[in-house]
């Protein structure tokens, strides 16, 4: 099914395009998820909530805005974000036994796997090591601006413009305009 077929059904809430919906991108947007995350099951429940998400708000895609998998890997970025940074995720997280350790040490996915996953790793490889740090912080592992600049510990002001000359230079890569 294309993209725009896709489209059409959801925005007409062909309950079987919700199947194709799930088929087209779950293991991207998984991707995406698990990575700010870092837990299996949990990630697993917020690609449910991002996918019903999705359904519910296609009235809210606007195609000159930008591309479909661009709005909807923000939502489940969005989500994954909001997650991590809840009361409750953070409390089982401090409660975590040590025998858990290992398992989300291995479980956890890398930048590269990431980008390979949503088709945009030989761009993020041409950038500087330093964009790379950058994007990996803020857009995959869900870092603020300022835990990114406490990360890397340079001022907050720097990361910010950092970051926009690496978003401008992903765009020339990507010819976006």
């Amino acid at each position: 099914m294309q993209q725009d077929q896709l489209l059409e059904l959801l925005q007409k809430k062909d309950e079987k395009s919700f199947d194709h919906l799930y088929d087209m991108y779950a293991q991207s947007l998984f991707g995406v998820i698990h990575a700010i995350v870092k837990n299996k099951a949990q990630a697993e429940d917020v690609l449910q909530e991002v996918m019903v998400k999705i359904w519910q708000k296609i009235d809210t895609y606007d195609a000159s805005k930008g591309r479909f998998y661009t709005w909807i890997v923000n939502i489940a970025r969005n989500a994954a974000i909001d997650k991590y940074r809840s009361k409750a995720y953070k409390k089982e997280r401090e409660n975590l036994s040590t025998d858990n350790f290992v398992d989300v040490i291995e479980g956890s996915y890398n930048l590269g796997k990431l980008t390979n996953a949503i088709g945009i790793k030989a761009f993020i490889e041409k950038l500087k090591p330093k964009c790379i740090k950058i994007i990996d912080l803020l857009f995959y592992k869900g870092f603020t601006h300022k835990e990114a600049a406490e990360n890397l510990s340079i001022p907050l002001g720097t990361l910010k413009t950092r970051n926009r000359a690496c978003i401008n230079e992903l765009r020339t890569l990507l010819d976006i305009k």
